[in-house]
């Protein structure tokens, strides 16, 4: 089974020489092997060229998804989620602005990724109340932040901060609280995929770990793996 995902979401996923790595295929790659099911990690390039894949299926699974329709029209999402994702508005330091909540962004300048979707709520409410720009990858949207061509980046909380730190701008960002919001990490299939057929035996398993705190602790010792890197 041909598993892709985020190359610049860590911990979740990220680019790992050809290979995507992080808590999304450590979780699914241990439900498949329980069920007798080898996983073959592959990085397919930005996080767009990932869905694409997925879209066309020539990748079989996807890993730290978020849900929204439109991806739903391509995947079959397995349920429950893996683990929680906090989303927030990241700003240069110095730049902070008054801010309670996503009401607060209006008629400020935004970035994100491109291929970034937050939910069909907040994805509605980027399109019809914010002003966002979409830059290629997670880097650029840190770099058009601190350069001034935005006021706010919308971000993983987890990614944002790995990638700044990784270009040396941790102490030039700073996250406004509250999160925007935290969203729920999937598992997919692609529906073009043959392998879709292991959606309800692999939810069934996530399900049971969830129940009995195996889950959790999956995504702890992953967490602990990735910190250690």
């Amino acid at each position: 089974m041909v598993v892709t995902g985020h190359p610049e979401y860590p911990p979740v996923g990220f680019k790992d020489g050809d290979r995507i790595s992080g808590v999304g295929i450590d979780v699914l790659a241990k439900v498949a092997g329980d069920l007798g099911v080898a996983v073959e990690s592959r990085h397919t390039g930005s996080w767009a060229d990932a869905q694409a894949e997925m879209r066309e299926g020539r990748a079989d699974a996807i890993v730290g998804i978020y849900y929204n329709d439109e991806r739903a029209g391509y995947l079959d999402y397995v349920r429950p989620s893996f683990m929680p994702d906090p989303v927030v508005a990241m700003v240069a330091k110095g730049k902070a602005f008054r801010f309670a909540g996503r009401g607060d962004l209006i008629g400020r300048k935004g970035v994100t990724n491109e291929g970034e979707s937050y939910g069909p709520e907040f994805d509605a409410f980027i399109a019809g109340r914010l002003t966002v720009a979409r830059a290629r990858g997670v880097e650029a949207t840190l770099d058009d932040l601190v350069a001034g061509k935005a006021d706010y980046a919308i971000i993983g909380l987890y990614p944002g901060f790995d990638e700044a730190a990784k270009h040396g701008l941790a102490g030039r960002l700073e996250a406004l609280e509250p999160p925007l919001l935290t969203a729920e990490m999937f598992l997919a299939f692609a529906q073009k995929s043959p392998c879709r057929a292991l959606a309800g035996k692999v939810g069934a398993a996530l399900a049971a770990m969830r129940a009995d705190g195996r889950l959790e602790a999956l995504v702890a010792a992953s967490l602990a793996k990735w910190q250690k890197r």
